[in-house]
């Protein structure tokens, strides 16, 4: 479970997020949507630690992420707009073995983990392949991959489908409704819910760094008008 309790965030002096309460449940697949500079990026970096609010508290399973910030990056996984942003080895086996290894795993944990996370995302046998030779959709589906390897119980996704082709964004889609099913949860900020829309169990809109929306999608669509967000045919 993630818990925000009234965070507020400002950067030089503009406030970026207001009062934020919210409770992103184990196993739910759960869209944050809103226009461009609305704060869902913002939020989305309280939940394993990279930001920290200047007023309330973020925790994840019950720990103040602040407390912990081993058990929130272990928790939390998350995937950058830009997976290229994430990527810290050459290869796809050395860049999905980073986080298990900074956890100081054994070698057989850390490659055990490594062979799950590729299979979860169907690039088992790519472990030698150069990362700058990927398609974007396979460079998307390593970040994710990554984030797996940590074995979170959340899996955070800021806009994972920008740039990508159709192909790429079903593969995408493929990969996070399978995860979805096998009980991991999703956290997935996006401006476009047309793709993802049938996936989720709730969806939350932000306007001006504030909750705007919250609900199940056959009732928080027909609110979203007004917020920029792409929204699938009704």
């Amino acid at each position: 479970m993630i818990e925000f309790r009234s965070v507020s965030y400002a950067f030089e002096d503009v406030t970026v997020l207001e009062d934020v309460s919210l409770t992103i449940d184990d196993g739910e697949f759960v869209l944050l949507a809103g226009a461009n500079g609305c704060g869902k990026t913002t939020l989305l970096r309280h939940c394993n630690g990279l930001l920290e609010p200047d007023s309330g508290e973020v925790l994840v399973n019950g720990t103040a992420v602040a407390d912990d910030l081993i058990a929130a990056r272990s928790s939390v996984g998350m995937v950058f707009q830009h997976p290229r942003d994430q990527f810290v080895s050459a290869t796809v086996g050395a860049d999905v073995a980073f986080g298990p290894e900074n956890l100081g795993l054994p070698r057989e944990e850390i490659d055990r983990r490594v062979t799950a996370a590729l299979e979860a995302v169907n690039m088992t046998g790519r472990e030698d392949d150069r990362i700058d030779t990927l398609s974007g959709g396979e460079q998307s589906r390593i970040a994710i991959a990554g984030a797996l390897a940590m074995e979170p119980t959340h899996l955070v996704l800021d806009e994972p489908f920008t740039g990508l082709d159709d192909p790429a964004r079903q593969s995408v889609l493929d990969r996070l409704e399978s995860l979805s099913a096998d009980g991991t949860g999703v956290l997935l900020a996006t401006h476009d819910l047309r793709d993802v829309c049938a996936l989720a169990d709730r969806v939350i809109a932000m306007q001006a760094g504030r909750i705007a929306v919250d609900g199940p999608p056959a009732t928080a669509l027909e609110e979203l008008e007004g917020l920029e967000i792409r929204v699938p045919d009704l």
